[in-house]
């Protein structure tokens, strides 16, 4: 369906993509529309496709596809839009004059005498050219969202091409629309380039050349990659551009002399890296260097006996390897502690914190999630933050490459330990390493044998791998430790052997159980009826409480977004008395377990109103993703729906806002690291042998911390548990470092 009309009046219009909620008048009708419009303002005219959708609460709307916004076609809208202040300087009475004075001839003034605006009285010429000018600018503006679509790049996104490109985006982009490959918008590149070629631009022009390589490098980050080998980059430029090797080859040597790309040869090949990734490893390798070879400024003297004191204070007898780590920490500025479950990380932790709290030196705990971040406060009893809160990282455009030179505040510390270090990724890492004053000591640990980070690189094994900083692995697992199956079978996984049918010591607790189950219809019976009623029965776990479903996949009826509907109709079904708001596919319920899915800075929470407690009142911004929540309740007046989050935050989300979350009944075993749980039902449905991997089963098992239930066919876990070879990640970070402390 298309109508024709002005907007009449915004209602609601989000500042960062734009969607907008707003009254729409045609000649015949007036009602509300719904959709993306960037650059739209009350007074616009414009031409909508899309279709009438019935909304549960707010009955009959328009929901727009795409949009044109066109000149007004009438002196009464002409008046209308002038009269809205979308021009400065320009209101009602203004308005009138100038549409009394020039009639139908208003819009050519504008665009082609505006100084004759200033035949009326009350404005100089100055002002009228004024006038013009930002009336020709507000028209360029007009014309991008329609010009993107042809890119495939949608309205949400065409305000963000505009920032980045200025008020000649078009111009410059019908110049070289390669350029939008660099913005990095998510863009589809064969889209751009069959009408980069359909508008005449040649097969072997240099800008398409550069724009596929830097696509391919990008596409291959996307793996967790930093660098791709030299000759499996041009095999695919090739591939996609038609083209010979010596054009592609040409284009690889002048991107490496401007620095858009960066060629490294090292003694296993030549690599290639987009310019982010290279400053991004080179920083780290230079800054963990000389932090490294820095003066030891925060050793404690006479250590062995002050460790001493420590043990007995706290009542406590370190081993051997933990004796190691702590000396390794205090003669050394740079330590790596990492070892599996069970082996004493957190036991280390304490004892750091408390020996150089004593002697007056400032230690500042933190983790790359909330959950971990929670999850370390509560074992050590000290406070620990998320690592983007501890440096103040503003906003970073998810879409983009992370900036590498970002300023970050510095941290007031003079020890720095980092929890979950297997999370880390290489932009989150560089951002870590400007913020360390020289002399500080930095503690990192962590399970290398969990998953990698989500975003590229290998940190935290590249670390380990260079042999260039102490590291000391913990492999011992500790005595009341091994009396958990959850631990000792972990360890099992990750060592390549079975727990299945295994036997165990008579003493060992009972917080393991195996459902050999392949059946996906009985695999979610079983998890319905485990999360419903039977755990409430063993042992008082209350789901919203204390249980939590991980599985591979997103996918099937044992992937996240099957079980998030069965569950939710199961622990918490539609009532009469429960508010309830769809949104797409989903409906959000009051007292639904939610996850924040994207990264929002700017999202203001609060903690701690109304506990009457002045001292307990916390507030802020910024909600990231993974945070798992509760949906308290959803107000309608106010177009809201209200979150508290696992660690007491409360936030409000606007109802175009919902994108940003997602049930979370059941999440992938990827969006659980860095959390633990009470008890974790871990489902193992068939899936693609690429997920069923051995570090992805042990990472699913070291979530659970009193209970854990897996469900799965004997076959599926004994491929898993065989399934060793960790999808390889092309990474620089240990080249340098070996290059750096080997010169």
């Amino acid at each position: 369906m298309e109508l024709k009309g002005q907007i009449e009046e915004i209602i609601y219009q989000n500042d960062s993509n734009s969607y907008t909620i707003a009254v729409f008048e045609t000649d015949d009708n007036t009602l509300t529309v719904v959709g993306y419009l960037p650059f739209i303002t009350v007074g616009d005219s414009l031409k909508i496709t899309g279709k009438m959708v019935i909304h549960q609460e707010y009955g009959e709307q328009f929901k727009i596809d795409t949009f044109e916004k066109i000149m007004p076609e009438t002196t009464e809208a002409l008046q209308k839009y002038l009269a809205s202040g979308n021009i400065k300087g320009i209101g009602p009475a203004t308005a009138k004059k100038i549409i009394d004075k020039f009639g139908a001839d208003t819009l050519n003034i504008f665009k082609f005498e505006p100084l004759r605006l200033s035949e009326i009285k009350g404005i100089n010429k100055e002002k009228a050219y004024e006038m013009g000018e930002e009336f020709n600018e507000k028209w360029g503006l007009w014309q991008i969202v329609g010009f993107l679509e042809r890119f495939g790049i949608s309205a949400n996104n065409s305000k963000r091409v505009f920032d980045a490109l200025g008020a000649n985006a078009i111009e410059k982009i019908e110049e070289n629309p390669y350029i939008l490959v660099d913005i990095s918008y998510g863009v589809n590149f064969y889209q751009i380039d069959k009408i980069a070629l359909e508008i005449g631009i040649p097969k072997d022009n240099d800008s398409r050349i550069k724009s596929a390589i830097k696509y391919a490098l990008l596409q291959s980050s996307y793996n967790g990659n930093t660098c791709t080998r030299k000759e499996n980059l041009i095999s695919f430029v090739k591939e996609i551009l038609d083209l010979d090797e010596d054009r592609i080859e040409e284009n690889l040597i002048n991107l490496n002399v401007k620095q858009e790309i960066y060629i490294e040869e090292t003694e296993d090949g030549i690599w290639v890296f987009l310019e982010a990734f290279q400053k991004a490893e080179r920083n780290i390798a230079e800054k963990l260097t000389a932090l490294k070879n820095s003066k030891n400024l925060k050793e404690i003297k006479n250590f062995k006996n002050e460790l001493k004191k420590q043990e007995q204070k706290l009542d406590i007898i370190l081993s051997e390897k933990q004796l190691q780590a702590l000396e390794q920490i205090n003669d050394n500025n740079v330590c790596i502690i990492t070892g599996g479950p069970g082996t004493g990380k957190t036991t280390i932790i304490k004892v750091l914190i408390e020996l150089y709290k004593e002697h007056k030196k400032k230690v500042v705990l933190c983790a790359p999630t909330g959950r971990a971040a929670k999850r370390i406060s509560e074992t050590t009893g000290e406070e620990a933050k998320t690592i983007h809160r501890l440096l103040e990282i503003g906003k970073i455009d998810d879409d983009k490459i992370g900036s590498v030179d970002n300023d970050i505040a510095p941290i007031d510390a003079d020890v720095v330990i980092i929890d979950e270090m297997s999370m880390v990724d290489v932009f989150l890492m560089n951002y870590i390493v400007k913020s360390l004053y020289m002399g500080t000591k930095l503690v990192l640990v962590g399970d290398c044998n969990q998953l990698p980070s989500v975003g590229p690189g290998f940190i935290l094994k590249d670390l380990i791998d260079s042999e260039n900083f102490s590291c000391v692995t913990l492999n011992k697992i500790f005595r009341q430790a091994s009396k958990s199956k959850i631990i000792v079978y972990s360890h099992n996984v990750n060592n390549g052997e079975n727990f299945i049918g295994k036997k165990t010591d008579e003493e060992m607790l009972d917080d393991f159980f195996y459902i050999n189950e392949s059946n996906q219809d009985k695999m979610l019976y079983q998890i319905i009826s485990l999360c419903k009623e039977r755990l409430k029965k063993y042992d008082n776990y209350d789901f919203f409480n204390n249980i939590q479903v991980l599985t591979p996949t997103k996918k099937g009826l044992i992937g996240t977004k099957e079980l998030n509907k069965n569950l939710q109709q199961a622990l918490n079904p539609h009532n009469k008395d429960l508010a309830e708001k769809q949104y797409g596919e989903i409906v959000f319920r009051e007292g639904d377990r939610v996850m924040q899915v994207k990264n929002n800075y700017d999202i203001f929470w609060e903690k701690g109103k109304g506990s009457g407690i002045k001292d307990e009142y916390e507030a802020g911004s910024g909600i990231f993703n993974g945070e798992l929540g509760r949906v308290k309740k959803i107000d309608f007046t106010e177009k809201v729906i209200e979150v508290e989050f696992d660690d007491q935050k409360v936030a409000w989300y606007q109802f175009s806002e919902l994108e940003e979350l997602e049930h979370a009944y059941s999440i992938t075993i990827h969006k659980s690291q860095g959390s633990e749980f009470d008890v974790v039902i871990l489902a193992i449905p068939p899936a693609s042998k690429m997920l069923l991997t051995r570090n992805l089963l042990y990472t699913g098992m070291t979530r659970a911390k009193k209970l854990l239930i897996i469900i799965g066919g004997k076959n599926i876990l004994n491929f898993m548990i065989n399934n060793f070879e960790v999808k390889k990640r092309n990474t620089g970070l240990k080249y340098k470092l070996n290059r750096i402390n080997n010169n």
